[in-house]
C-alpha cells in the first residue's frame, strides 16, 4: 500500500491535501491540475514539502498525477470517498475543527 508515518497530525500534508481537495479550475493555469510549484505557493511552504506530500497522497491513490515535466496534481474524489474510515490520512483530510473555508471558497 503506502508508507506513511504515522502523525495524525502532520499539518503539512494536510494543507497540501485541502488545498488539492477543494482546487478550482480557476486556481490552475492547466485542465490537467496543478503543478508541486505553483501548489506550494499556494500553501506557502518549500516545493520539496509538497512533493513528499504529493507522493503520500498518491501512495493512498487519491491524488492522480500526469505529464513528466511538469508534473500536473489532481485531487481523486471519486477514490477518496471509497477509502477506508480508519485510514490516517482519511481522516486527517476529513477533521475540519481548525480549517478556514474561506480561504478556499469565494461567498
Amino acid at each position: 500500500m503506502y508508507e506513511y508515518e504515522s502523525e495524525i497530525n502532520d499539518a503539512d500534508l494536510k494543507k497540501v491535501g485541502l488545498e488539492l481537495m477543494f482546487m478550482t479550475p480557476e486556481k490552475s493555469s492547466s485542465d490537467e491540475g496543478v503543478t508541486a510549484v505553483e501548489l506550494a505557493k499556494m500553501v506557502d511552504l518549500p516545493v520539496e514539502t509538497v512533493k513528499k506530500k504529493l507522493v503520500i497522497l498518491k501512495d493512498c491513490e487519491i491524488v492522480r498525477v500526469k505529464g513528466i515535466n511538469p508534473k500536473y496534481w489532481k485531487f481523486d474524489n471519486y477514490k477518496f470517498q471509497r477509502m477506508d474510515e480508519n485510514d490516517e490520512v482519511y481522516k486527517l483530510l476529513c477533521c475540519f475543527d481548525d480549517v478556514d473555508f474561506d480561504r478556499y471558497f469565494q461567498y
